[in-house]
């Protein structure tokens, strides 16, 4: 039977990629039935809520949704829809994967994954004003939270990740040197977790180190692993080795429920010309697939995307190429086998 899974379309370009990806799923052979919801701006508009309940059951149903970008409106009561999806579903672990697939670019050869705690630390949105002198927002706290249980289930993610898919060392980045008891617990942790996978190597690193090495010398890694705020800034500073957004997927993934989106923004400033590049929502596809057990299909469509565009057979103008979303989604079927 196919698998059925949440749709989310999403804002701006999101339904023209969601379209593109689509095409080239069903080229391929992929054996998924969709169910369509919405979020964001387009849910807003249509049921004055940014994230209806329709849409949470949906996922709740299927256990896995493939999302377009989504636009958070200003004083809409969510601070981030994406926050609050991983949130609901407990969507532990965020993968960030980042290949080189467009060549000629600073970097060659990279493959880098991020794996980043996905519900802890700062983005718990734990905060408030602190009034002083009768002014009820002199100064503003955060508070950053580290669980023993949270920071032992992303290492022990990382280390199976790592042992599962060939990989030979994970490297925990941190900044326990300042804050010595939330970044201290997590690494702590990880030095425990460690211990259990001798045949995987291990190191940590203070983040802003890991950051500058990233930048010099990013072939001194392999999987990385570290708390949410920090692999929110470095998944994208490895996206950036590879191109930018446009080009790396991500996978959410719970005990339950997993979510695979498109990283990059709506980009409403190019909504509806048809030029979006659809790479970044279409390897998601291809994580979800994977995480389904479609790979071999999953693999037919990376061999035609790799094939497309290292061969220069037809790029989107973000690539240096002159191709429409249609014009590439076209090259891509083409080039499937």
């Amino acid at each position: 039977m196919a698998k059925t899974i949440t749709l989310i379309p999403g804002d701006g370009i999101g339904p023209e990629v969601t379209e593109a990806t689509l095409e080239v799923l069903g080229a391929a052979g992929a054996d998924l039935e969709y169910d369509r919801q919405l979020a964001g701006m387009a849910a807003l508009e249509e049921v004055r809520t940014p994230l209806p309940t329709e849409t949470i059951d949906s996922i709740r149903r299927t256990g896995v949704a493939l999302k377009g970008p989504l636009t958070t409106q200003l004083g809409s009561g969510f601070r981030s829809i994406n926050v609050a999806l991983r949130q609901e579903f407990d969507l532990y672990a965020n993968v960030r994967p980042a290949k080189t697939l467009l060549p000629g670019g600073r970097y060659e050869e990279i493959d880098l994954v991020l794996i980043r705690e996905n519900t802890e630390g700062l983005y718990v949105g734990v905060e408030h004003y602190i009034g002083v002198g009768g002014d009820p927002r002199a100064a503003a706290e955060s508070v950053m939270i580290v669980t023993r249980f949270g920071a032992e289930r992303i290492v022990r993610y990382a280390f199976e990740f790592a042992r599962s898919n060939g990989r030979k060392k994970v490297t925990l980045a941190h900044k326990a040197n300042i804050l010595k008891y939330t970044q201290g617990l997590f690494l702590d942790v990880g030095n425990e977790v460690a211990k259990e996978y001798d045949d995987i190597e291990f190191e940590d690193r203070i983040i802003d180190a890991t950051a500058m090495a990233l930048v010099l010398d990013p072939y001194q890694f392999d999987v990385l692993v570290m708390e949410n705020m920090f692999g929110d800034i470095l998944s994208d500073l490895i996206a950036g080795l590879v191109g930018g957004l446009g080009f790396t997927p991500a996978g959410n993934i719970g005990t339950e429920t997993a979510m695979f989106e498109a990283v990059h923004g709506s980009a409403p400033d190019i909504a509806g010309q048809g030029v979006a590049n659809p790479t970044g929502l279409l390897l998601s596809a291809c994580m979800l697939l994977d995480h389904v057990e479609q790979t071999e299909t999953a693999s037919r469509i990376r061999v035609a995307l790799e094939e497309t565009v290292v061969g220069n057979v037809c790029r989107t103008r973000d690539m240096g190429g002159t191709a429409s979303t249609r014009e590439f989604t076209r090259a891509l079927v083409r080039a499937l086998r």
